[in-house]
């Protein structure tokens, strides 16, 4: 039994299965790195919102302010991934459409954590947060 051409476009190489493959392979991959640089940004814009709090002790918005300076930086290092791997323009689009679509519902507000002493663990006794 003969072999099966390939199917072809006009003026247009064979399409070959194996570059299908990895064109949704490439695909699959900047989704993912897109999903984890829109985690990143809900995760600064959460922080700026709790930082701005003023319940806080200045311990805990120090804290928040360097949790803060971590994550502008891994967002900067992920948009530098995404390029390098992508190419710029994969990585300008990702972060202009990251920036307009990912924002944080106003009815988002921090825990309350109660103390630790006043929260039992379902393991021996322990404390927790009662998360």
């Amino acid at each position: 039994m003969a072999a099966l051409p390939l199917p072809t476009l006009a003026g247009f190489p064979p399409i070959d299965p194996a570059s299908c493959s990895m064109r949704d392979v490439r695909e699959a991959m900047l989704t993912f790195e897109i999903e984890a640089l829109a985690a990143l940004r809900f995760s600064i814009l959460l922080t700026i919102r709790w930082s701005g709090l003023h319940d806080e002790s200045p311990a805990q918005r120090a804290e928040l302010r360097a949790d803060l300076a971590l994550l502008r930086r891994q967002y900067g290092d992920k948009i530098d991934e995404i390029a390098m791997t992508f190419g710029v323009d994969e990585a300008m689009w990702a972060k202009e459409e990251i920036e307009r679509t990912v924002a944080v519902p106003n009815e988002l507000t921090p825990l309350a954590v109660e103390r630790a002493e006043a929260v039992g663990s379902e393991w021996g006794g322990e404390t927790g947060h009662g998360l």
